[in-house]
């Protein structure tokens, strides 16, 4: 038996017996009670494989694959507690998109710049690059999931542009490092494959990169650029 196929049967085992005593005692015949007189004893002879009518499962083997089997469940339970776009009735293209992307960026799959221009609360335009798994791991999304306040640029986001005062800041993200000495317009160098993000709608984004331009009722104008590192861990 090779070691996938051992744990597959040491799986079938942890899942069908809640205690490592309980497996112990599906070994047992009734035979081997009438003939010991112990169920102590028969259980000792099942551990060391001296009698029982299936495989031989070590206790620390049984006990280990339990906790991780039980630990991959919770961690499983966990991420989709935190996938706050989960189980919402969106409409819009713009929540769609951010929900279809969300998981991806909790876990580092895919890293994605939302780009948005629009009108804040005083009816001023502003416009800025939002590091989505940056601001995901900072902030509560279920507001913009649920809908009760729209996600907008801020000046501690990668790029923020306000239409009216002309204030323009930039920020370097724990994701991403910002270029925005650049003759030819804005860069971002994604700091775990070091490869450069190309925001100029008239440019190709990058290696790895993708730009889609979103159709949405909720913003002037959106767009949201993929990068999928390349980089082996």
């Amino acid at each position: 038996m090779d070691r996938d196929e051992g744990l597959t049967a040491l799986d079938n085992i942890v899942t069908q017996f809640n205690t490592y005593e309980d497996f112990l005692d599906s070994q047992i015949t009734t035979v081997d009670l009438y003939y010991l007189e112990d169920e102590g004893l028969a259980r000792q002879l099942v551990e060391l494989g001296y009698r029982g009518t299936g495989e031989v499962v070590k206790r620390e083997d049984f006990e280990a694959r339990k906790a991780a089997i039980e630990i991959a469940r919770l961690a499983e339970r966990t991420q989709k507690k935190t996938l706050t776009s989960a189980g919402k009735d969106l409409q819009d293209n713009f929540l769609k998109a951010l929900a279809v992307r969300e998981e991806d960026n909790r876990n580092g799959k895919v890293s994605t710049v939302i780009f948005i221009r629009d009108r804040n609360s005083h009816g001023q335009e502003v416009s800025g690059y939002i590091d989505y798994a940056h601001r995901l791991k900072i902030e509560d999304f279920e507001v913009y999931f649920s809908e009760k306040r729209r996600l907008l640029p801020k000046p501690t986001d990668m790029s923020f542009y306000n239409w009216n005062s002309h204030i323009a800041v930039w920020n370097s993200t724990p994701n991403y490092q910002v270029i925005a000495d650049n003759p030819e317009g804005l860069l971002f160098k994604y700091k775990r494959d070091r490869k450069i993000l190309n925001v100029d709608p008239k440019a190709s984004p990058g290696d790895n990169s993708t730009r889609t331009p979103i159709q949405t009722e909720l913003y002037i104008q959106a767009v949201i650029f993929d990068h999928i590192s390349r980089r082996k861990t």
